[in-house]
């Protein structure tokens, strides 16, 4: 899976629901993505906070990108969003101070950065599964799409892969299937909870969750999904 910012709770279960989870750095950024933003409730409305992103091609990879100069004062913006959204919600005392470090994080390499926060995720949700850069795999990193996860899987001989749901329109399974890989895709189950007195908005950042839910009832959460 590409790195994703704060992401949302899908990805958290895709992580949970495998023994090694490979994150991609080799692999071109994409403005249009989940990489660098994610959202959040503001003022009860769903709004995007953003990493500000030092200007650079758009033809490289997301480990030859980096945050700007100016995210100094930009990632005060955004944690005084997220304090001013949840500092009433009922687990702000024991999340904010992840975020915070995870917003704070000095790191500068964008890749670096995002690795960081899903590490520290990881490990106040007590997700253990093994977390691989793509990078460090010794395969073919020429071959695209489909052909390069099948490189990576063949490399660290798995024989199953989990991708979201998503990758139904992109991965074949009789192609996967030839290779000796049986493929599956993991679909979350709608997860509800209060947000306050608003209207639920499902999928935002895992921050949203965590500021209304124990650990405990996380965990829980992780679970929620089938594999077709």
């Amino acid at each position: 899976m590409q790195p994703y910012f704060f992401p949302y709770i899908g990805y958290f279960q895709l992580i949970n629901s495998v023994e090694m989870f490979v994150i991609y750095d080799n692999i071109k950024f994409t403005k249009k993505g989940w990489i660098h933003r994610n959202r959040i409730i503001i003022n009860g409305i769903d709004k995007y906070i953003s990493l500000q992103l030092k200007n650079d091609s758009d033809f490289l990879n997301v480990n030859e990108r980096f945050l700007s100069a100016s995210f100094l004062e930009g990632r005060k913006k955004v944690l005084r969003c997220i304090y001013a959204s949840y500092h009433k919600a009922p687990f702000f005392n024991n999340v904010y101070s992840i975020i915070e470090k995870c917003i704070n994080y000095s790191e500068t390499n964008l890749f670096a950065y995002i690795e960081y926060s899903l590490i520290q995720i990881c490990k106040y949700l007590n997700i253990n599964t093994l977390i691989v850069i793509s990078s460090e795999i010794n395969c073919d990193h020429n071959t695209k799409s489909q052909d390069r996860i099948i490189a990576i899987c063949k490399a660290l001989d798995a024989t199953t892969y989990i991708n979201a749901i998503g990758g139904q329109n992109l991965y074949n399974k009789e192609d996967f299937n030839a290779q000796k890989i049986e493929l599956k895709f993991l679909k979350s189950q709608l997860i509800t909870y209060n947000q306050f007195d608003n209207e639920f908005i499902p999928w935002l950042s895992i921050i949203d969750v965590m500021m209304f839910n124990s650990k405990e009832e996380i965990r829980g959460m992780l679970d929620q999904y089938e594999l077709i």
